[in-house]
This record gives structure tokens, C-alpha cells and sequence, in this order.
């Protein structure tokens, strides 16, 4: 963040201001300043952990706070660990001032809904509503203030810059409005702090097992990412061409209303379509002329090569069968096996009009690329014959919502050379 314009300075510098004066009333408000430190060494133990051990941030213990602790009081909590963190002065002042905010805000909501009487009297169920008000406002001051910096430092159009990002974080926050919560109410019981301690540890425990998950999909996408690189060394004639189809296939899949998951499903089956090509000889991959029908069976082994491949991905889940299937046709003339119209899985019509679509609009050595109109038009005359209609159309729909950028093309990243045409069915 040393970098940043002067005007994301000056915002980074009106936010600590702000949080400055959340802090004024603190010496005319009572508070339990053993309860304040506590929690503060307490919030720095656990995010120093998270950060180190899970790559995330804790909020149960600044949600207790806010809800344990008058709004100045609970606003100091964050600071000793937002400061003393690692990194750049001027993202330690922004991540100190941030939390600030949010916990104040959290803490003034929940204070102005009788949240403190609700806490104190373990007043079931009526202390979900203060409680509630004041996640919605520490996820609210958080989403108001990232969008701010990601604007004016990383340029982001203000549209996209709070797009989705209030929505995202609400569960995750409110989860840890729930621990938080728990503590608040363990501590405010005959049992005290050390009651209210022991709901971190089945927190601690579940973070465990996600952080787990999640360096396990990491390991799944490194090996992705090396399978794909491989290919591309392989067949330098379509660098970049595994990414801009894993890029329509999610067009589409979003195109088509299908879930998250499967959108990210159908991404990684775009990307790793042609991986089978890795057992395909080389000198056919870059051979200068048509192929002989003998080189043409061998190419067209290059599905169930990728298949074999990556079956043991459990994690792929029905991008497999579009690895496998790519290349059928809806009349059965495609291979590897001739499907014919349903008999096709979804994923794999989804990446045949993708992969078609990318390959008509990707200068070659041997031609240069269509217009996206002439590629679409293309693809709808071939449509019910070759490719799926409805995929079709959910292509030309989301190109015309947001166009087509794809982040690499294949003569930027690999020079041509001369090389006499060779079908693209062939390839």
C-alpha cells in the first residue's frame, strides 16, 4: 500500500481520523479496563495464529467485545494487534482504523438495542436481535470501507469495487457473531472469562479443518496449473488457449443459472480439456502439413488420455466426463465413442463451444483469428448438428452482456511461423 495515490492516502488518513473520534468519549465512559486488556491480548493471540496458520482473520473475539465492552472501549480492542502486526506503517494504520470502526459501529448498535441488559440477563432469544443488528453493521462499516480503498488505491470502477462484497461476508461474519456472542454471554455468567475462553476451541478446531480443505484445493489447482503449463510447452501453436476456454465455459455455466460450484466445475474442465494431448507424440502436435488418417487416430486418442489423467482428481467432480467427451457431436460423429444428443454430458457440450469458439477467434500459424461475430455466426449454423443449442445461445448472451477479454491470445504469447493449414478438428 506504499504506493497508493495521494487521494487513497488522504481516504487512509480520513478513516483513522474517524476512528479517532470514536475513541474521545473513552474517559468519561465507565469500563472495565482488566475486561479490555484481556480481550485485546486475547484478539492479538488469536489473530497472529489465524494469519499464520489458517491465512484469515478472527472476529468472534472483537464481536465479544462489542458486545461486552460501552462502543470507545470496545473500539481499542483491535489496535494493539492491527498496529504492532507486520507490513507497511500505512497498512497497519488502515487495517487498525478499519477494525475500529466496524467494532465501534457493532458496538454502538448493539448498546442502542438493549443488547448490554439482553447479555447480562442471558435473555434467550430476544439477545439474537441486538446481536444481529450489530453483525449487520460490523459487516456493513467493513464492506463501506474496503470498497472505498479498493477504488481510489487499486483503481477498481466504484461498481464492481462493493459488488457482492456485502453478501459475501455476511455468513462468515455472522458465524463469528455466534461465537461471539457465546463468549459475551459465558462471560457475563457466574462462570466468567474462563468459560467464555472454551468457545474458541471448537472455533479453533473448525478453522482447523477448513484451512485443511483449503490447502488441499490449493494443492488440486497447482497440480492443475502444471498440467495446463505442460501442455502449453507442448503445443506452443495454442498457448493460452486451455485458460480463454475455461473462461467461456464459465460465461456459460453462469449464462445457464448453474451454481457456483458447478461454474467453477466447468471452469477447470475448460482449462483442462486438452490434456491429453501431454500423450499425444509431439511431432504431431507441431507437424507442418495434413495429417495421415493413422496420425489422426492417434490424435484423437487425446480425450481418454486426459481422462486417464485426471480421473483421480476427486476434487474435478463432472469435469472429468468433459475432458472425455469434449469432442463428440450431437449427430454422433464426434469420438471418442459417438455419443449422440443427451447421450453427451452437459459439462462436455458446455467445453465443445467454448473450445470451438476459442480456436475460431485465435490467430494461428496458419490463419488468422475470426471476428467474435463471424465465430458466433459460425457456431449457430452448426448448432443442433455439432454443438448444443442452448450452449450456443448462452455464449452469444453473455458475450453481448460483457464482451469477450480474454487475458492471453495465442500470437502474444507464442510468435507464428509459417505452417501449412491443418483442420482444427484435426488438432
Amino acid at each position: 500500500m506504499e504506493g497508493i495515490p495521494a487521494r487513497a492516502r488522504a481516504y487512509v488518513a480520513c478513516v483513522a481520523l474517524g476512528a479517532l473520534l470514536c475513541l474521545l468519549p473513552l474517559p468519561s465512559v465507565r469500563t472495565p479496563w482488566w475486561a479490555l486488556v484481556l480481550l485485546a491480548v486475547l484478539y492479538a493471540g488469536c489473530e497472529r495464529l489465524a494469519r499464520r496458520r489458517f491465512a484469515g482473520t478472527f472476529h468472534p473475539v472483537l464481536l465479544a467485545g462489542a458486545f461486552l465492552l460501552p462502543p470507545p472501549a470496545a473500539a481499542l480492542v483491535p489496535l494493539p494487534a492491527a498496529l504492532l502486526s507486520p507490513g507497511a506503517p500505512t497498512r497497519r494504520i488502515w487495517r487498525a482504523a478499519q477494525l475500529s470502526l466496524a467494532v465501534w459501529a457493532a458496538a454502538r448498535v448493539h448498546w442502542a438495542l438493549g443488547g448490554r441488559d439482553a447479555v447480562v440477563a442471558s435473555d434467550f432469544p430476544y439477545v439474537l436481535l441486538p446481536a444481529g443488528g450489530a453483525v449487520v453493521a460490523f459487516c456493513l462499516a467493513l464492506t463501506l470501507l474496503d470498497g472505498g480503498i479498493l477504488t481510489l488505491a487499486e483503481q477498481v470502477p466504484a461498481r464492481r469495487a462493493w459488488r457482492g462484497l456485502f453478501l459475501r461476508s455476511l455468513a462468515p461474519i455472522s458465524v463469528h457473531g455466534l461465537a461471539g456472542l457465546m463468549m459475551a454471554v459465558l462471560w457475563r455468567s457466574p462462570y466468567g472469562p474462563v468459560a467464555a475462553l472454551l468457545v474458541l476451541l471448537p472455533m479453533c478446531v473448525s478453522w482447523w479443518a477448513f484451512a485443511q480443505y483449503h490447502r488441499e484445493r490449493a494443492a488440486h489447482q497447482a497440480t492443475i496449473r502444471a498440467l495446463v503449463q505442460a501442455v502449453d510447452i507442448k503445443d506452443g501453436y495454442t498457448r493460452g488457449h486451455s485458460e480463454r476456454v475455461g473462461q467461456a465455459s464459465m460465461m456459460i455455466a453462469r449464462e445457464l443459472g448453474m451454481d457456483d460450484g458447478r461454474v467453477e466445475v466447468l471452469r477447470f474442465a475448460g482449462i483442462l480439456h486438452d490434456v491429453g494431448k501431454l500423450g499425444v507424440p509431439t511431432r504431431l502436435l507441431r507437424k507442418d502439413g495434413p495429417l495421415t488418417p493413422e496420425e489422426r487416430r492417434i490424435i484423437e486418442l487425446h480425450p481418454e488420455y486426459g481422462h486417464e489423467m485426471v480421473r483421480g482428481i476427486s476434487f474435478l467432480g463432472e469435469a472429468r466426463t468433459a475432458v472425455l467427451h469434449h469432442h463428440e457431436r450431437l449427430d454422433g460423429s464426434g469420438y471418442p465413442y459417438g455419443l449422440v444428443g443427451s447421450q453427451i454430458p452437459e459439462p462436455a457440450r458446455v467445453v465443445a463451444v467454448a473450445d470451438a469458439f476459442d480456436a475460431m477467434t485465435s490467430t494461428r500459424s496458419y490463419r488468422r483469428a475470426r471476428p467474435v461475430a463471424a465465430a458466433l455466426e459460425e457456431l449457430r449454423r452448426c448448432a443442433g448438428s455439432q454443438f448444443d443449442p442452448r450452449m450456443v445461445e448462452a455464449l452469444v448472451s453473455a458475450l453481448g452482456q460483457h464482451g469477450w477479454h480474454p487475458a492471453v491470445t495465442a500470437d502474444e504469447a507464442h510468435p507464428p511461423r509459417p505452417r501449412a493449414a491443418v483442420p482444427e478438428a484435426q488438432r
